[in-house]
């Protein structure tokens, strides 16, 4: 009999107080200026998601934990900044409004993809497509009636949150209520490089 997948996890960077609370700045800024059906997402709430494994059980958090620690054995901390507001999939039919992530992304890149070969051979899918780091700020119920994003994208490189180190990865379980996700986290894994 197989273990029951009644885990939900993601594995992500988790950002500093300050870097949220200036987020919460920006997304002040931003519903005075988007209007339109958004759903806009809680910076408390916010990660920098590497990867969203779904339902899962005990035994896929012992093997999701080799698999990052391996991968992050001999990875530095990273210096990431967070600026630049965007949207996916394009200005045209925007679904998610989100902010980027910039600084050391190159050996961020290389070790999602290193982790995503991991992790696909523990059974669970590749990711559909690249990976783009970016935290989400909003999702777009309806881009019918949606007014001043063109303005803000067009501007987006003056929204920024600042710089911070990450230090290492965090598994999370995320629990899904009414009023929004808890976030337990199941796991830490040190960037222990030199």
């Amino acid at each position: 009999m197989t273990e029951e997948k009644t885990i939900r996890a993601f594995l992500a960077v988790e950002l500093p107080g300050e870097i949220l609370n200036r987020i919460t700045d920006i997304q002040k800024l931003l519903k005075k200026t988007i209007h339109g059906v958004i759903r806009w997402v809680r910076p408390e709430g916010m990660h920098l998601t590497l990867k969203f494994f779904g339902n899962i059980s005990g035994d896929d958090v012992v093997n999701i934990s080799r698999v990052v620690e391996r991968s992050v054995a001999d990875v530095k901390p990273l210096s990431l900044s967070v600026k630049t507001v965007g949207v996916f999939p394009d200005i045209m039919r925007p679904r998610v409004i989100w902010l980027g992530i910039n600084g050391d992304v190159g050996p961020l890149l290389m070790l999602q993809k290193v982790m995503d070969q991991g992790f696909q051979d523990l059974g669970f899918k590749e990711e559909g497509r690249p990976f783009r780091p970016h935290l989400t700020l909003g999702r777009i119920k309806s881009p019918k009636g949606v007014i001043g994003l063109a303005t803000v994208v067009e501007g987006g490189e003056n929204y920024v949150a600042g710089q911070f180190q990450a230090d290492g990865l965090t598994l999370f379980k995320s629990d899904l209520t009414p009023e929004g996700a808890i976030y337990t986290k199941l796991a830490w894994f040190p960037f222990r490089g030199i």
